[in-house]
Formats: C-alpha cells, structure tokens, sequence
C-alpha cells in the first residue's frame, strides 16, 4: 500500500493510531492521535510519546514475536489520569515490519461504571436500613410484644416511619430517572413562574406555620412566562423550600425572592433568578461542591431522622440542566443559606 493510501487510512479511523516501524519510530498518525499526545509525532521515538513501562513491553513483545499484544494502562494527562486499552498488531504481509498501534480512551466508561456501582451500593445501604427494622420488629410483635399494647403501639409507628422513608426513597430514584431519561430534551411549553411559585408555596403553609417560620414572596409580581415543565419546576421549589423549612427553620423566615429578567453572563441569555434563602444554622463551605451528589449529606442522621432521602438537590439538578438553567449555592455557617435557580427566558 502506498504512504498516502495508508496515510488516509489511518485518518479515517476513530480512534488515536500510530504506524511504527521496527526501529521503535513513528511512521504516520491520525489527527485523534495527535489531539491525544500533540503535533509533530512523525520520526518519534514511540517509548518517547508515551513514557509508560507497559506501553514499552508491548511494544517490543510485538516487534519480536510478530503476534498482536493488548493491554490496559493509566496515564496522567491535563492533572487526571486516562484509563487506555493499548492494541499492537503487526501489518500482514508488511516487508517492511511495520505494526499498527490503537489507542481507546476507557475512562469514561470506567467512571460511568464505577458511578453505577456507587449507585447500586447507596440503594442497597438506603433500603437495607428500613428493611432491617422492619424485619425486627415484626419478629417482636410476633413474639415478645405479642400481648403488649404500648410495645405494639411503638414499634408500629415506627414501622410506619420506616417504611414511608422507603417509599419516599423510591419515589425520588424514580423521578430521578424520568429527569435523567428526559435531561437532552428541553421543554417546549410556556410556564408562568409566578403562578407557580405562589401555588408552591401555598402547599408549605402549614407546615410554615406548624414550625413557627414565616414564608414569603419578594420581588418580581408581573407574569413571567418561560419555556418549561410545570410539574419539574414545581419539583424543583417544593424541593427547596422543603429542604429551606427542614433545614434553616431555626432562622424563622424562609423567603423566596425574583429578581427582575437581566442577561446572565454565564448562560448568555435573559433569565430570571429565583432565590429561596434562608436564615437557619447554614452549611460549611466544605460541603457545597458536593451538595447535589446523590445520596450526599451534610448530617446524615439529621437528614434521615427528618425524612431525606439525599436525592433531593441531585433531582433539583437535574431539572435545572433539563431548562438549560443553572443552579448556585452559597452557604456559611451561621448565616443561612441562599439556592439560587437561573432559568432563560427564551
């Protein structure tokens, strides 16, 4: 095959490939191999573009045996490390003793297997709490607190607490799913915010009110139209004010502010701002980057013992991505807390 023919050969796959000759020396490269080690690879040493001990081996088990040889390496690269399946195979009937080198990036794939895996293991551990419970209690009211009415009575309200924990539980890794599922696609119907807000907040009056915190709307009173789903959007601030009376309650006012539509510089676009802030214990610093993983939490038996399934902010997320909107946090001890949640008006 003659150079250009093999030159547009090796372009023409997806993935990084490097021609080396039997001196070790580069030969030809496509451009996905340069975007991953850097221009000029032609006449390189291949040991020199890619400085790993396994990399070398294979390269030289190859060029002696004339049999390919796969293996599977991490590298540092831009301060993070890229798990690669390596490939060398030599060209058949090549006089020349050339082999072709792949190289496929599988750190996505790991990552995303690892998250599932986490995932699977905090539903496990979420579920396993209650189920354990349960199975205790039923065995003492079988038992022992057969004919025990106040026993019977506890365990069987917390039963019932328990076993809510887990619907609720399930309820959120199924509206997680859905907002995940539906993420790539942006709403196409109009929402008006303002009405939806009011009648957010009329679902937590009385729970405002049980906890001695008054709630309130500033800001923004014009109709406010946006492109939206009604139902995510109301998920999105029933989440936040839910979590804002939960959590910084201890303030006594929980407030749920719009600012009036202004270009945002990060999204490009004129949105409106809607913040729910509170004035309760506030959340260390340290936490927030974390605060919209799932199943994290700040205090994990506060946020069990009130209900919380740590799936709540990662919802809220999820949503927000789905408007092509952003979510900010700030937060300090002390000093309450304030979600913001920036949505484009267009």
């Amino acid at each position: 095959m003659s150079a250009p023919a093999t030159e547009a050969l090796i372009e023409a796959v997806a993935v990084p490939v490097l021609l080396i000759g039997p001196d070790q020396r580069i030969l030809g490269a496509n451009s996905a191999a340069a975007a991953l080690f850097g221009a000029g690879l032609v006449g390189r040493p291949a040991p020199a573009v890619m400085r790993h001990p396994d990399f070398l081996d294979g390269l030289e088990r190859c060029l002696a045996a004339g049999a390919p040889v796969a293996l599977r390496l991490t590298i540092s690269a831009g301060g993070a490390e890229m798990r690669l399946a390596v490939s060398f195979r030599p060209l058949a009937g090549d006089a020349a003793g050339r082999l072709l080198c792949t190289i496929e990036d599988l750190t996505a794939a790991e990552q995303a297997l690892a998250a599932r895996r986490d995932f699977l293991a905090n539903v496990s551990h979420e579920l396993r709490t209650p189920l354990t419970a349960l199975a205790g209690f039923i065995d003492t009211l079988q038992g022992a607190a057969r004919d025990d009415p106040a026993a019977r009575a506890r365990f069987l309200a917390i039963m019932e607490r328990e076993t809510s924990r887990m619907s609720r539980l399930v309820d959120d890794l199924l509206s997680l799913s859905r907002v995940e599922a539906e993420e790539r696609r942006r709403p196409a119907a109009q929402v008006e915010l303002l009405g939806l807000l009011r009648a957010t907040l009329a679902t937590h009056r009385d729970a405002a009110r049980a906890a001695g915190v008054a709630l309130t709307l500033e800001g923004e009173e014009g109709p406010l139209t946006l492109r939206g789903d009604a139902d995510q959007l109301m998920q999105v601030f029933h989440n936040l004010v839910e979590n804002a009376l939960k959590y910084g309650s201890s303030g006594g006012s929980v407030t749920v502010r719009v600012d009036p539509p202004a270009r945002d510089p990060v999204l490009k676009a004129e949105a409106v701002r809607v913040e729910v802030i509170d004035r309760g214990e506030g959340i260390d610093p340290l936490h927030l980057p974390r605060l919209t993983e799932r199943f994290y939490r700040v205090d994990t038996h506060r946020s069990r013992a009130r209900g919380g399934t740590g799936l709540g902010l990662a919802i809220v997320k999820h949503i927000v991505n789905r408007h092509r909107g952003r979510l900010k946090i700030e937060s300090e001890p002390g000093r309450g807390s304030r979600f913001a949640v920036i949505l484009p008006l267009g």
